[in-house]
């Protein structure tokens, strides 16, 4: 049974919100009494070095680790939840995913369609246009494996992209994408492309949620920055507040500098003594 937390005038915003969350594989802690908010409407980085905890926390908050504490999603415990119904709040795309059946571009974005009451006709143009918005116009009938690796990652957001595809619905809360290192296998030209959908997707009223490893991009989309060092919150804050040298470099423990632009766009991060 789906069972509803309280917290405060949050539980009613469809935002996402962590208090005290630890996550464990075995006997290793590895999240740590971790809290914050994320609100819809926004983009939320999540940064760190490998082994931080980034991914392990993104899992937890979507229901496929065990935790302790409390992540409330629209108001809800996300392990009091049926995966069926968090099918409806959130779509998730992992750091990678296999599949070894032979199916096509289409027929695997069409797992994303849910909602089984569409026409065989709607339900191609939906296949199509998350194909298009994902730089993959006339891929439909292109099979999985042969596509390259950044290939197969876009026709993944494609999935996730149909099963959430109104940020906010006329019925219900703000629905969330949870992206994990969405442009790792991606040339500079689809990173931003990518990148700009997750904006506007936060943009137009949905969450978003990325763990992220390039810095620059991270100051260039994120709107709220949730930094981890050893499993533990290390800053968490808007763009401004964290994205700052002396922390980065704590949080990495290397060297980083922030180069001024008097163009101004963002400024580059770059190891100390670079450029």
């Amino acid at each position: 049974m789906l069972q509803q937390s309280i917290a405060g005038a949050e539980a009613l915003t469809g935002d996402l919100v962590v208090e005290g969350a630890s996550v464990s594989a075995g006997k290793h802690r590895i999240v740590k009494d971790l809290s914050f908010h994320a609100a819809a409407g926004e983009m939320l980085a999540i940064i760190g070095p490998s082994g931080s905890g980034k991914t392990t926390l993104m899992k937890a908050m979507t229901g496929e680790m065990s935790y302790s504490g409390k992540i409330l999603l629209a108001g809800l415990e996300v392990s009091g939840l049926a995966p069926e119904f968090q099918a409806t709040l959130r779509g998730v795309l992992p750091q990678s995913s296999q599949i070894s059946f032979p199916l096509n571009a289409s027929e695997v974005v069409g797992l994303g369609l849910i909602d089984r009451r569409r026409g065989r006709q709607a339900r191609s143009r939906r296949i199509a246009e998350a194909l298009a918005r994902v730089g993959l116009a006339d891929f439909e009938g292109r099979t999985y494996q042969e596509l390259s690796g950044g290939e197969q990652q876009r026709v993944q957001l494609a999935r996730v992209l149909c099963q959430v595809w109104e940020p906010v619905p006329e019925d219900g809360s703000p629905r969330w994408l949870f992206l994990d290192e969405p442009v790792s296998s991606l040339d500079i030209k689809h990173q931003y492309q990518i990148m700009q959908l997750a904006a506007d997707y936060a943009a137009r009223g949905g969450g978003v949620v990325a763990v992220m490893h390039d810095l620059n991009l991270t100051a260039a989309f994120a709107d709220k920055v949730l930094v981890m060092r050893g499993g533990k919150r290390l800053a968490f804050g808007s763009r401004e507040e964290v994205m700052r040298a002396e922390l980065l470099s704590e949080a990495y423990d290397f060297p980083l500098d922030i180069l001024p632009r008097s163009d101004r766009q963002r400024p580059v991060i770059v190891p100390v003594g670079a450029g």
